[in-house]
């Protein structure tokens, strides 16, 4: 009757039934005025309350009514009212505040109530267990004057719920009398928690198990991949139902082993919806889509479940043309409907149709968003990703963990360090910080962001670090120059008892490539795959080559290359390209190069890396034909570009940047810079200009280069005390600058004459953001590099 015309029709005349005459020719009210209770219920007016028991009845069962429907204000307006309150009033409000999330209120009422029955004691006990508030659970538990089996069970099902299987097991022991929920809640308990051995012990104990709870121990050993025993419980259930068949076809299926999977689909007695969708779903997750689709249009029934592992498969496969005429096609569709293709065409670079898609949802949950600021950052569109997470915030949507991770990885990207860092104290408050999910995340933006000494202290506050965490601490670290960091970080990996993987390896050979540490680096190249079981594949060998190359090792870095057990790919030979340039050899330049083109002809990093090759000998004829056949390829160099965050902004700059709007400051401050280095004595390394151009031009243009107008601007907009971080897109060739960090004002200085050209109060750190750079970081006196 709940919720219907008859029960309102109902409600309303027991009101009506209570009111008095109506004063003033006014309508009568159906529910009485609080004036009127009053008086109704005062001893003072010496008039008798005579509201029945019958009354008091109905007056709960309105408050029930209203807490149904979310109405908990017009329940307590009722409650208020109400001339005489029995138990079963307090304990209809107490659980309506439960069920509607006010729990605060509803323990207020609970400690405020006058007397209690065992009602009341187990609605407040299911509350604090659905509040994850099992400390108060026990000890309002051990409070209670008396208890019943519900008793006993909401306490065995809170810790069971929430991982205490131990706890739970304790309660089941002292219980003076179970039913099958105690039993089934602890059997559930150990399946849930994976404890898969001790739930076969509780199931050997009793022998009058219903189905459900074959079916529970059943679906543990499929989640633990222990088919052969999963079947053998299979065949031994008296009595199977439709879960049964269907958990084992789900698991044969998962498990990829289809063949067995289709058997038995074919021989169950009960073929319903979730057995074809299991099977679609099998066929989808081991791209078998031509089965997959061949099952989903035989299917009699197709529930939302079964079109989205369709268009899931379709969307697997980026084909996303017929995924979004499944989609139009589906008769209703769900929040993860949408989801699918959200994220498929995000995925596969659709980011316009993806945004489509996510402006005509008809409800977003948060992963809807989560999926679209990913969407946003993994395409190059940062600052959408950043704005929408605001907004995100803004709508008061959830901010979960996902979405947090998405917005902190856009900030790496595009190294808004500040924001980041402030994404970081939400973190902290939200209370996600402790995670190794979310520590990633923090990790990966401060050694992006050049924050290196962050990141290490949010890797070193990361309670329980994975493979994850030590990888992306150790490429951090040669990422910036640190490669002594970066081994120390990796010795102390293997003394934790982490067992180093392909990934690993990599950061460790970079960090050595990085350092000069040749015979280390050959060390652990060739100790690969004895003391670590991992075979070395083209990274390792690039890297290696890359490392003997550096070292001006060519002819052993050749060797290597001849000797791989696989072709070089384009990554191999731009290694040797860029030693060869390092090294002036250009004749392997020219060889290594003729080959790139061969294998990646739109690759212009390895036009380039020729070019200076040439320009650097002085073959100023080959450097325009190198011009000519990019022209004529259509292969465009990618400019070189320099930024910096102020206040919360991020400023871009290109060589002799003209847009900016502190341009002339900018270049006042540089040219003042330039005359106060030259009265002590620099020289500009013009070498480094590599174009046919007079001296003198030469010398404009590295006064004008992206990272020096990004420096300046940065000192001349940056509060006192405030680092400066300047990230690039193109690796970082000279070095012009040095910073001396004395801890109260940082001293600009010639690199040639240690003089000492401006004082600031600015601490100058820089990152090459998407490539090493060339000059590692030199470390010595107490002095820093800052790159030009």
């Amino acid at each position: 009757m709940r919720g219907s015309r008859v029960f309102r029709q109902f409600h309303s005349s027991c009101f009506r039934s209570l009111q008095t005459q109506p004063t003033n020719d006014k309508l009568p009210n159906p529910i009485p005025s609080k004036k009127t209770l009053t008086e109704k219920h005062n001893p003072k007016n010496n008039k008798k309350s005579n509201t029945s028991d019958s009354d008091i009845v109905q007056w709960n069962m309105a408050i029930s009514s209203h807490m149904r429907s979310g109405h908990c204000e017009a329940a307590l307006c009722v409650f208020n009212g109400m001339p005489r309150r029995s138990v079963v009033s307090y304990n209809a409000m107490i659980s309506g505040l439960l069920t509607n999330e006010r729990f605060d209120h509803a323990r207020d009422m609970f400690e405020k109530m006058p007397e209690r029955d065992l009602v009341s004691w187990n609605v407040m006990l299911s509350g604090y267990v659905r509040n994850r508030k099992l400390g108060c659970a026990r000890a309002l538990f051990d409070e209670m004057p008396e208890r019943d089996i519900v008793s006993w069970n909401s306490m065995l099902s809170g810790y069971a719920q929430y991982g205490y299987v131990d706890e739970a097991r304790k309660i089941f022991d002292v219980m003076p009398d179970k039913n099958k929920i105690s039993w089934n809640g602890l059997l559930s308990a150990y399946v849930q928690n994976g404890r898969i051995e001790d739930a076969r012990r509780l199931f050997d104990s009793k022998v009058d198990w219903e189905v459900v709870s074959w079916n529970c121990l059943m679906g543990g050993y499929v989640r633990k991949k222990r088919l052969v025993d999963a079947r053998r419980l299979f065949d031994q259930i008296p009595m199977r139902d439709a879960v049964s068949w269907n958990t084992m076809i789900t698991g044969y299926a998962q498990n990829g082993e289809l063949e067995e999977a289709r058997r038995l689909f074919e021989e169950s007695p009960i073929r319903d919806v979730f057995a074809w969708t299991a099977m679609v779903s099998g066929y989808v997750q081991h791209d078998m889509l031509d089965e997959a689709r061949r099952t989903f249009d035989e299917m009699p029934v197709k529930n939302p479940v079964s079109w989205n592992a369709i268009i899931a498969g379709y969307v697997r496969c980026k084909r996303m043309d017929v995924a979004r005429e499944l989609f139009e096609a589906m008769p209703c569709r769900s929040v993860s409907s949408w989801n699918t293709m959200l994220t498929g065409y995000a995925q596969s670079g659709g980011i316009a149709q993806a945004r489509f898609i996510f402006d005509r949802m008809p409800q977003r949950d948060s992963i809807s968003w989560a999926a679209m600021i990913a969407g946003y950052a993994q395409n190059g569109y940062g600052e959408d990703a950043l704005q929408l997470f605001v907004e995100m915030k803004r709508e008061g949507e959830r901010l979960t963990r996902s979405s947090y991770t998405c917005a902190l990885s856009t900030c790496a990207e595009i190294a808004a360090l500040e924001l980041g860092t402030q994404l970081h104290g939400r973190l902290v408050k939200a209370g996600f910080e402790t995670g190794c999910y979310v520590g990633n995340a923090l990790l990966v933006m401060y050694s992006k962001c050049g924050s290196i000494e962050e990141a290490y202290n949010v890797f070193k506050e990361i309670e329980e670090k994975d493979i994850v965490s030590w990888n992306t601490m150790i490429a951090g670290y040669a990422r910036h120059g640190f490669g002594k960091e970066a081994l120390t970080v990796f010795e102390s990996m293997k003394a934790m008892g982490i067992i180093p993987d392909d990934v690993t390896m990599v950061g460790v050979l970079s960090a050595c490539s990085h350092t000069g540490l040749v015979e280390r680096g050959r060390r652990y190249f060739y100790s690969m795959n004895q003391d670590y079981g991992i075979t070395p594949n083209s990274k390792h060998y690039t890297c290696m080559i890359d490392l003997l190359g550096r070292a001006g090792r060519l002819n052993e870095a050749q060797d290597l290359m001849r000797n791989m057990p696989f072709e070089p790919d384009a990554a191999t030979w731009g290694a040797i390209l860029g030693a060869s340039r390092i090294h002036g050899n250009t004749e392997l330049g020219e060889k290594a190069a003729k080959i790139i083109f061969e294998l990646e002809p739109e690759n212009a990093g390895m036009y380039v890396l020729l070019s200076n090759l040439y320009a650097a000998s002085g073959r100023w004829s080959d450097v325009r034909k190198m011009r000519l056949k990019m022209r004529d390829t259509g292969v465009k160099k990618v400019p070189g570009y320099s930024w910096v965050e102020v206040q919360n902004k991020v400023h871009t700059f290109s060589v002799g940047d003209s847009v900016h709007p502190e341009k002339d400051r900018i270049y006042a401050f540089l040219e003042e810079l330039d005359l106060k280095m030259k009265r002590e004595g620099y020289v500009s390394s013009t070498k480094l200009v590599l174009h046919d151009v007079e001296e003198e031009e030469k010398e404009n243009m590295l006064k004008h280069h992206s990272e020096k107008l990004a420096v300046a601007f940065a000192i001349l907009s940056t509060p006192a005390g405030r680092p400066i971080r300047v990230m690039k897109n193109l690796r970082v060739l000279g070095v012009h600058v040095l910073v001396e960090i004395t801890g109260e004002t940082d001293r600009v200085y010639c690199w040639k004459t240690k003089t000492v050209l401006a004082e600031v109060n600015v601490n100058m750190k820089f990152s090459s953001h998407m490539a090493q750079t060339d000059d590692e970081q030199k470390r010595a006196s107490g002095l820093v590099e800052a790159n030009r």
